[in-house]
């Protein structure tokens, strides 16, 4: 017996993407880097889900490059704290997963762009 998702149902949750502090949340995550590589932290594709409820409260669902990353314990506040510093933000709750995996294909063009990917 496996506990495989529902055929056709999404890896990751949607996006409040029609909210309207959303592109400035999407933003505070653009000020978020990996110190290994010189691309924000949105456009690597390490944020999965931005869910913004009710009255400000922020609840995102991140992954990083690798398991290992030296930063792993640090990012989640990294990102916390910049979403909090949004005007209208209440709260922020950051999940770190690993499933599914990232991969290169996560990323912006842009992204791809600056590391040389395109």
């Amino acid at each position: 017996m496996t506990d495989a998702p529902l055929e056709g149902a999404p890896l990751i949750a949607p996006s409040s993407t029609d909210h309207p502090l959303y592109d400035s949340v999407v933003e505070a995550c653009r000020t978020v880097f990996d110190p290994e590589i010189p691309v924000n932290i949105y456009d690597l594709g390490l944020i999965y889900t931005v869910e913004i409820a009710g009255e400000g409260e922020v609840k995102v669902i991140m992954t990083l490059t690798a398991p290992g990353c030296p930063v792993a314990g640090e990012m989640p506040g990294w990102v916390q704290d910049a979403i909090a510093s949004v005007p209208g933000v209440k709260d922020v709750d950051v999940d770190m997963v690993f499933d599914p995996p990232w991969g290169m294909d996560m990323m912006s063009d842009e992204a791809r762009l600056e590391l040389g990917f395109m």
